[in-house]
């Protein structure tokens, strides 16, 4: 979470999280990793800049204060990345308005925040898939990728879910196709594993179903991916 890479075991400091785990066979000189940090920061760096990592790690990301990272994705520099934001904002920008930059480089400005708000979440768009949105109180909703335009890095972005007192704030965004499932965890340890399929197409300036029924005490900490199989 303070911006180390990280490789097999690594000795963290104490308040540290693990954010992302990137499965690397060979460090292609055409690929990079790029971050995005809760403040909405982005930043492109070589993947082969990490070829030597250090027990202790190496500096990924250096981050501004009381910021910290929250997601990393391995790319191959000519990706369409969109960012999400609790309060229900989105981005999507072309890598190329990214440069690359050194490891100890702290980015650039991807998404500009409403006071209150923070980036949730980051992924690769394909405009053949959907993109998920999972809020707090266990709603969510697939809106087809196309449906997002491409706008300019650093802009405030467009609506991608109507958040209000019932659904919660978004805690999760992700790229998602109709043939994958989807498994929610909640704060309390619960989790449920659903089809994708089975979620609703909706536009962006709707709230969303409810996907799981969450206690008043509980709430969604988080989504992800997984294959039928």
């Amino acid at each position: 979470a303070r911006g180390t890479a990280i490789i097999n075991l690594i000795q963290i400091e104490q308040g540290e999280t693990i954010n992302a785990v990137i499965p690397v066979s060979e460090f292609e000189d055409d690929k990079y990793l790029f971050f995005v940090t809760r403040s909405g920061v982005v930043k492109k760096t070589p993947l082969e800049d990490y070829v030597n990592i250090r027990k202790g790690g190496l500096i990924a990301i250096n981050l501004r204060e009381d910021d910290c990272l929250i997601e990393v994705k391995l790319t191959d520099g000519k990706q369409e990345m969109i960012m999400g934001t609790a309060h229900g904002m989105s981005i999507r920008f072309s890598e190329h308005d990214v440069r690359s930059m050194g490891r100890g480089a702290t980015g650039v400005k991807g998404i500009t925040l409403d006071e209150g708000d923070s980036v949730i979440g980051m992924d690769v768009i394909d405009k053949e898939l959907d993109v998920l949105i999972v809020t707090s109180k266990g709603y969510g909703k697939r809106t087809p990728a196309s449906d997002y335009r491409s706008q300019t890095r650093g802009g405030k972005g467009i609506k991608t879910i109507n958040v209000t007192d019932k659904n919660g704030p978004v805690v999760g965004l992700k790229v998602v196709k109709s043939e994958e499932d989807l498994m929610i965890i909640t704060t309390s340890g619960t989790l449920i594993r659903t089809s994708m399929e089975g979620i609703s197409t909706m536009g962006r300036y709707t709230q969303g179903v409810k996907l799981i029924n969450i206690r008043e005490d509980d709430s969604v900490a988080t989504v992800c991916r997984v294959d039928k199989s």
